[in-house]
């Protein structure tokens, strides 16, 4: 059946190259999920070995209602999760007439929302605290598509950080009890069509991206007290993307993109190190860093991968050798990058077109390929064993091999509408959907056994699928 033994071996030698990239500082949360695009920040799960298939009969561990609304990717750290919501209360209120200029498909303001933070046991799916932080009439709802609750918690094991943008920035202690709060102002995005960028997490440091249409920033937060480091103001318009933060060379950099420059703030000060100009209006996609580069992308106006070289720089390095490689088609708009084993993936605009490139050169490795049953897609692809995980907002997870030829391993089904990305910690995966969470998990061990791939093919420039039977490791 053309089985190769080298098969065997990809999801282990992928968990042991990756455990050697771990951050010294960060021994329990490699375990977890503690922030947006977990604990690398690259949308890799070094130690996760998550499941394969699922269905909403098969390998489903506990399935959860959660109240209200919101596209936030759960966090993770030991025996449960954390979760944030808007919940609407009260009774209706006259819509709101006003919209920015060149509003459309925007949400009218017809309710007052409390703005919630609950923690889920991992075992049974438990709500074992649900805390209301804040109450308020929003001054806008965002796009039909959006929530008031994008951005993304993180947690460092003893403090949970919740974001709410205009309503407030939390810390709760991992029991629930609310130990500081920060308020920023209120924040008016472009066409009014909302707020998500999550705060990046990095040791005993919150950094916060405010980027708007009326004065923009990018402040750094102490975790324990909430009280600012520093603050600097930003020459930018709105954008949704997280900040990352890097070291290099002995220095932490604080990453965050934006339309006017891609720039680089020393961690301690805030003093900018390097910028760039290259990236379009409404920046989405977060960036991601690996083996001292960093890659950045967007997809409006201009379509733009700009992959910059850390060594040696300083100052303005636009159309400098500091910019290895660029790109100008088929990059992201809403879904993040992914670096995972060498490689760059990321997604055409939202679509299901997706790209595997060197991250090293920006060379195909093997290029683009369209991936099967998979349409719009707002999550951010993720990594673990080997298997990189695309879900799209009808609810298909398509799960292909980690390889130079990626092979589709398995299409997934559930019911309802994802736009939050997937979290993966040990053996389970966990999938938000607009009214439920999801735990998903191996029902019993298997071993070793043929199963049926599909090796993704390109021939003159587009993709054929070859299937043959190859030999796959279950988790």
């Amino acid at each position: 059946m053309g089985m190769r033994l080298s098969t065997l071996l990809v999801a282990a030698c992928c968990l042991a190259s990756l455990a050697h990239e771990l951050p010294a500082d960060q021994p329990a949360a490699e375990h977890g999920w503690p922030q947006w695009r977990g604990p690398l920040a690259t949308g890799v799960a070094p130690r996760a070995n998550p499941p394969l298939e699922w269905s909403e009969e098969k390998n489903l561990r506990w399935k959860v209602a959660l109240p209200g609304k919101g596209h936030s990717t759960p966090v993770v750290w030991g025996d449960r999760l954390f979760v944030t919501a808007a919940i609407p209360y009260g009774d209706p209120v006259e819509p709101s007439a006003a919209a920015p200029e060149g509003a459309h498909d925007n949400l009218k303001v017809t309710r007052r929302y409390e703005f919630v933070v609950m923690a889920i046991a991992r075992d049974d799916g438990r709500i074992l605290w649900r805390r209301t932080v804040h109450r308020a009439l929003p001054h806008e709802m965002g796009h039909q598509t959006a929530s008031l609750a994008s951005a993304s918690p993180s947690t460092d094991g003893e403090r949970v950080f919740a974001f709410f943008g205009s309503y407030g920035l939390f810390a709760l202690s991992v029991d629930g009890e609310l130990e500081w709060s920060v308020k920023f102002g209120r924040m008016h995005t472009k066409h009014g069509h909302g707020e998500g960028s999550s705060p990046a997490l990095h040791g005993d440091t919150l950094i916060v991206n405010w980027d708007h249409e009326e004065g923009s920033f990018v402040a750094a937060l102490d975790t324990k007290t909430g009280k600012e480091r520093w603050r600097v103001d930003r020459d930018e318009v709105t954008s949704w993307a997280t900040p990352i933060v890097v070291e290099h060379a002995g220095a932490k950099q604080v990453i965050v993109p934006g339309t006017q420059r891609l720039r680089a703030y020393d961690l301690a000060t805030g003093t900018v190190i390097w910028e760039c100009a290259g990236l379009s209006a409404n920046i989405v996609a977060s960036p991601v860093a690996d083996k001292g580069m960093v890659y950045a992308a967007s997809s409006y106006t201009t379509r733009a991968l700009l992959a910059i070289r850390l060594a040696g720089a300083k100052g303005d390095i636009t159309g400098t050798e500091q910019v290895a490689w660029r790109r100008s088609r088929g990059t992201p708009y809403v879904p993040s990058l992914l670096v995972s084993n060498g490689a760059l993936y990321y997604l055409g605009h939202y679509q299901g077109v997706l790209s595997r490139i060197d991250a090293r050169t920006g060379e195909d490795r093997p290029g683009k390929f369209r991936l099967p049953s998979i349409g719009n897609v707002y999550a951010s692809p993720v990594s673990a064993a080997g298997r990189v995980y695309i879900t799209d907002r009808d609810g298909t997870t398509v799960v292909i091999s980690d390889e130079d030829q990626p092979r589709v391993l398995a299409v997934n089904q559930l019911e309802g509408t994802f736009s939050a990305s997937t979290a993966l910690v040990d053996g389970e995966l966990y999938l938000r959907s607009a009214d439920s969470l999801y735990c998903i998990i191996e029902e019993a061990p298997e071993e070793v056994r043929p199963r049926r791939g599909s090796t993704l093919a390109r021939v003159a420039g587009e993709v054929t699928f070859e299937h043959s039977f190859r030999l796959v490791v279950q988790p």
